[in-house]
């Protein structure tokens, strides 16, 4: 091994510990949470695309639906919050995701098709396309949709009114 593959070893794997850290300081923030507003719910975490990614999974959907909220409103406050709690004990800033329920995994599935049928639509018009606004998760997975058909897309507009343009190659 060469030193620069030592030194990318080692920075990898101090980036894998320290978003194990995140993930652990947010289960026990959420694990707190559950407590306090008396849900059941476990905590599963993970690392995904260099990032902490967190899930709270039940057998009893209906109690998780509380904190998922309408369209998802309830469950990125509780993203903010957990950030915020990483962010005080790390002093870092985290890209941590949280998922509730499944509710952003089936969100990711139904975003994905919606990119990929404007990409479908802008290869048959030649024409870009506009979507709604979205969160910026929302539009990542537009975005990633769209590459992966071989398009150009980009975000325009101002929050909470952003939305994607979808451009002919």
């Amino acid at each position: 091994m060469t030193e620069g593959t030592v030194t990318a070893a080692a920075e990898g794997s101090d980036t894998l510990t320290r978003l194990e850290q995140e993930g652990e300081i947010a289960a026990d923030y959420l694990e707190g949470l559950l407590d306090i507003a008396d849900l059941d719910g476990d905590i599963d975490m993970d690392v995904e695309a260099d990032r902490a990614a967190v899930s709270i999974i039940s057998e009893s959907a209906r109690d998780l639906q509380k904190l998922v909220g309408r369209d998802g409103e309830v469950l990125e406050a509780l993203q903010e919050l957990t950030r915020l709690a990483v962010h005080r004990e790390t002093g870092d800033r985290s890209r941590l995701m949280l998922d509730i329920g499944g509710f952003r995994a089936q969100k990711r599935e139904v975003l994905a098709a919606l990119g990929a049928k404007a990409a479908d639509e802008v290869k048959s018009s030649g024409e870009p396309v506009k979507l709604d606004p979205m969160t910026p998760f929302e539009r990542k997975v537009v975005h990633d949709a769209i590459a992966a058909a071989g398009l150009r897309s980009e975000s325009e507009g101002e929050e909470p009114q952003r939305f994607v343009v979808v451009l002919p190659a």
